[in-house]
C-alpha cells in the first residue's frame, strides 16, 4: 500500500516555479516520451509508435487535470487533451501501417504526397480549425480558442501524414509548433511549450532527414535466380 501510495505521489507531484506557476513532473515525463518518439520517427522505428503512445496517456491527463483534479490550478486545454487521444488512435494504425510496409533494412520509405493529398490536407486544417473552434469555446477550453483548435487538427494530420510515410508531416508539425507554443506559454503549460520550441527545430531537421532519405531511396528489385535444371541453351538437364 505504502508503495501505491508513492506512486500515486509521484504522479502528482509538482514543481513550483517563479511567479507561482505550476509544473507537474508528469507533464516533464510524457514530453520525455514524446521526444523519444520524434527521435524515432525521425528514424524511421517502428518503436517510435508504442514509445508516443505512452507520453500521450500521460499528457491526456495532464490537460485534463482541472476535471481530474479540483485543485488543479492550470486551465483545461480540450484541443491538447483531445489530441492526445486522437494521437492514441493514429498511432495504432500508424503502428499497424509501418510494420506492414518495413523494407528490409526495417525502416519506411518516405515519399511525397500527391498534390490532391496535398490540397486536402490545407483544407482539411483550414475547414477543421474553423469548424472545431465554437465547438471547443462552448466546452470551456482556454482562449485563443482557434489556436487550440489549430494545433489539434494539425497534429492529427501530421500524424496521419507520417503513418503513411509523407515527408510533408514535417511541415505541418511547424504549423503547429508556430501556433501551439504561444498558447502554451500562455496557459502556464511551460514543460510542454518549451519541448515544443525544439520541436519546432528539430522538426527541420527531421524534414531534411526524411528529403534526403527519399532522395537516396532505391527502388526494390526483385532478383529472381536462374533455374540450374536448365542449360545455357535452354535445354532441361532432366
Amino acid at each position: 500500500m505504502d508503495v501505491l501510495r508513492w506512486l500515486v505521489d509521484l504522479f502528482n507531484s509538482q514543481w513550483m516555479l517563479p511567479g507561482g506557476q505550476t509544473l507537474l513532473i508528469r507533464e516533464v515525463v510524457g514530453n520525455v516520451f514524446g521526444l523519444a518518439s520524434a527521435l524515432g520517427g525521425m528514424r524511421r522505428k517502428i518503436w517510435a509508435w508504442p514509445v508516443g503512445i505512452v507520453g500521450n496517456l500521460l499528457l491526456l491527463t495532464v490537460f485534463l487535470g482541472a476535471i481530474l483534479n479540483p485543485d488543479h490550478s492550470l486551465p483545461n486545454l480540450l484541443g491538447q487533451a483531445g489530441r492526445q487521444v486522437m494521437f492514441i488512435a493514429v498511432a495504432i494504425y500508424g503502428w499497424i501501417r509501418w510494420r506492414q510496409a518495413t523494407s528490409d533494412t526495417g525502416q519506411v520509405t518516405p515519399r511525397w504526397a500527391s498534390n490532391g493529398a496535398r490540397i486536402g490536407l490545407i483544407l482539411v486544417l483550414v475547414i477543421g480549425t474553423i469548424a472545431l473552434t465554437p465547438l471547443f469555446r462552448v466546452l470551456g477550453s482556454y482562449e485563443p480558442v482557434w489556436a487550440d483548435a489549430w494545433t489539434f487538427v494539425g497534429s492529427l494530420l501530421a500524424t496521419y501524414g507520417m503513418a503513411k510515410g509523407w515527408t510533408e508531416f514535417w511541415l505541418i508539425w511547424i504549423a503547429v509548433d508556430v501556433v501551439g507554443v504561444p498558447l502554451l506559454f500562455s496557459a502556464g503549460y511551460y514543460a510542454t511549450g518549451f519541448m515544443y520550441v525544439f520541436y519546432g527545430v528539430f522538426t527541420a531537421v527531421g524534414f531534411f532527414v526524411w528529403w534526403r532519405a527519399q532522395a537516396n531511396a532505391k527502388p526494390h528489385i526483385d532478383t529472381i535466380m536462374p533455374d540450374p535444371r536448365i542449360g545455357s541453351t535452354g535445354e532441361n538437364r532432366e
